[in-house]
């Protein structure tokens, strides 16, 4: 089955809002790695006085992973998927935080606007029709010298990791597909699988202009499936 992209994947994420969070709970580990991978941007002063974009933020778990970090920042919480975004701005927030429904790639017309000095993305990019897009108007919103992390299920390229993967995503799909979002999480599986490598979108990010990038791994049963990508934004014009 082919990946989704744009609208359809949106709507299969609509519908899918309603169980998500309950199936994230079967992955051992993943909130205190979105935690791990939010303390990682190392913005200091609990977030005192720095603006926040919290970009593909989905039912809030990303978001509530910033908090965590930087329960002092003002935090601004985008996603795609008006289901998404309805199961996590239902959730109770503290007053700095804010929900904004529009695709990454749309920040400016949906009054989306810097200087932020960090952008937290999670599990984004693959899901995207045009990665470099992406980062493109991370770029733009970023502060100099902004904070980029990107958290995300990046395989490092040898095969035991792409076939414990194949194995969790298989395991997965009979429950999936029962509640009717097995199409939606084909897609996932075969998302991480087409995307890029680790050190690929590593290369990616120093392309589109940020430095210092570095890829950091994620403990337990993801090691070498999921990573941490941290840089800033630079000066210099992206390579093209």
């Amino acid at each position: 089955m082919p990946t989704m992209r744009d609208a359809p994947l949106a709507r299969a994420f609509d519908h899918a809002a309603r169980s998500y969070d309950a199936l994230v709970l079967a992955n051992p580990g993943y909130h205190a790695h979105l935690r791990r991978s939010a303390r990682r941007l190392g913005l200091p002063d609990r977030g005192r006085g720095l603006r926040v974009l919290d970009l593909g933020c989905g039912t809030g778990a990303s978001t509530a992973a910033l908090l965590s970090a930087l329960p002092e920042a003002q935090i601004t919480a985008v996603d795609a998927s008006a289901g998404m975004l309805e199961r996590a701005a239902a959730k109770d927030w503290p007053d700095g935080v804010t929900f904004v429904h529009t695709p990454a790639e749309c920040l400016a017309e949906a009054d989306v606007t810097g200087p932020f000095d960090a952008v937290f993305a999670a599990y984004l990019f693959r899901n995207t029709s045009d990665p470099d897009q992406v980062l493109s108007a991370v770029r733009e919103v970023l502060a100099p010298g902004g904070r980029l992390a990107v958290h995300d299920y990046t395989l490092s390229g040898k095969h035991r990791h792409r076939a414990v993967w194949s194995a969790v995503c298989a395991g997965l799909l009979p429950l999936t597909t029962a509640l009717g979002d097995g199409a939606l999480y084909q897609h996932l599986w075969r998302s991480v699988i087409e995307f890029d490598t680790a050190d690929r979108f590593a290369e990616r990010l120093a392309d589109a202009g940020f430095t210092q990038v570095r890829v950091l791994p994620l403990p337990g049963w993801q090691t070498g499936i999921t990573h941490t990508f941290v840089g800033r934004a630079g000066d210099e014009r992206p390579r093209r």
